[in-house]
């Protein structure tokens, strides 16, 4: 048995909006683009979303006042860089214990001639115990970080396509 810990999950999307829109999009709008397939509501999702400073919860609202915090965000700081406590776990269960939670962290780097790329990284599988290396697997896949980022950068586009069908408009 190795002691060595999982290798992080690196994933990246390059989106043509600038930064600060770029962040916010990620951030601000995260129940914009997060896929309702990878939450405990699905289809009766009410909402999801992110608080915008260090300390703040990242949650999902369900029917009936479902609640769940899926992790706190560690690092605040537009239109740079977000980090989070990834209070979820192998299972895909709630972990109320912040010494079990993984890190998340997306960076927003600006790209010569306009536009952004996102850079995220999901780290600290080890503390996920025995079952972490399979869930780096799991979210290291085409299923995981890389689909997520996906649905992102597709809001990104039509975010910026909505953008410029109202630029000039009376």
């Amino acid at each position: 048995m190795s002691s060595r810990a999982p290798e992080p999950v690196r994933a990246s999307v390059t989106v043509s909006l600038a930064g600060p829109e770029a962040f916010a999009l990620f951030a601000e709008g995260f129940g914009n683009w997060w896929p309702r397939e990878y939450t405990w509501s699905l289809d009766v999702l009410q909402r999801i979303g992110l608080e915008p400073h260090a300390g703040g919860r990242c949650y999902e609202i369900g029917p009936h006042d479902f609640h769940s915090d899926w992790g706190r965000v560690l690092v605040w700081d537009p239109p740079h860089r977000l980090q989070l406590a990834w209070q979820i776990s192998p299972r895909r269960e709630p972990e109320p214990n912040p010494a079990k939670a993984s890190e998340v962290e997306a960076r927003f780097e600006p790209i010569a001639g306009g536009g952004t790329q996102v850079l995220l990284e999901h780290r600290g599988f080890e503390r996920h115990g025995s079952e972490g290396a399979g869930y780096r697997d799991a979210l290291g896949s085409p299923q995981g970080w890389p689909w997520i980022l996906e649905r992102y950068a597709a809001a990104a586009a039509n975010q910026r396509i909505s953008r410029q069908a109202g630029v000039g408009r009376v």
